[in-house]
């Protein structure tokens, strides 16, 4: 009868070993959100900035960019690309996708609903000046008619302490990032929402958020003219 080896090879463990190391500007953009996941799993990471045309051309030139494009995070001896592939695998890794389909599915939707807020966020501040002011008044409208309230009545409804299956996932990490994001637009958005409220201190306390959310983390400020100025 043939033995059966455990699973994995010295080499298999020692890639899985490797801290993750993440190909990206120095500012937030697509990247944050997996900051933000690997770091609410408590997973330390490198950077290496991607900081001239040429340092994007030569990610290119190697074979590293699968669709010739950042965010890459070299993880687990794969060059993972697509901002959504990523986070789903570091979800998946880290026991932050739900224990079934059905909880999947839930986390799947909630994500993408905040990931549509964050997305008017993260680019307004490369809009024209004239459309500004119309955009900063849609987020704001969004966020308080359209997608807050949804969580909202979700935390009310079930009286649990997350939002899908009383357990801490990765929607709760990326619901707590689109908060965060619309108070640096609107510092008192969640007043009408008492749930949210309540939401936010519970996952802000957390110790691997807590750490991320302290000065000296490698949490990414708002897009400035510098960072702005980056993009090739």
């Amino acid at each position: 009868m043939k033995e059966v080896s455990e699973p994995g090879t010295l080499c298999e463990i020692q890639i899985m070993a490797i801290k993750p190391k993440l190909h990206y500007f120095n500012g937030r953009g697509r990247m944050e959100t997996i900051r933000w996941l690997l770091a609410a799993a408590g997973v330390e990471f490198e950077e290496e900035f991607v900081e001239t045309k040429e340092d994007l051309e030569m990610l290119r030139k190697d074979g590293a960019l699968l669709f010739q494009q950042v965010p890459m995070v070299d993880i687990d001896g794969m060059k993972m690309v697509q901002t959504r592939a990523i986070l789903s695998y570091i979800a998946g890794k880290h026991n932050l996708y739900g224990k079934d389909l059905r909880e999947r599915a839930l986390i799947d939707m909630y994500v993408e609903g905040t990931t549509d807020l964050m997305g008017m966020i993260m680019f307004l501040p490369f809009q024209p000046p004239e459309e500004k002011e119309k955009n900063f008044a849609l987020i704001i409208e969004r966020a308080t008619t359209r997608y807050f309230p949804v969580y909202e009545k979700v935390l009310k409804d079930h009286g649990q302490q997350f939002l899908v299956g009383n357990q801490f996932s990765w929607a709760d990490v990326h619901l707590l990032e689109a908060i965060l994001m619309a108070e640096e637009c609107k510092p008192d958005i969640l007043s009408p929402f008492p749930q949210l409220q309540a939401f936010k201190g519970r996952i802000s306390n957390i110790p691997t958020i807590k750490k991320f959310l302290q000065p000296g983390s490698q949490r990414k400020p708002p897009a400035d003219d510098k960072f702005m100025a980056q993009e090739p």
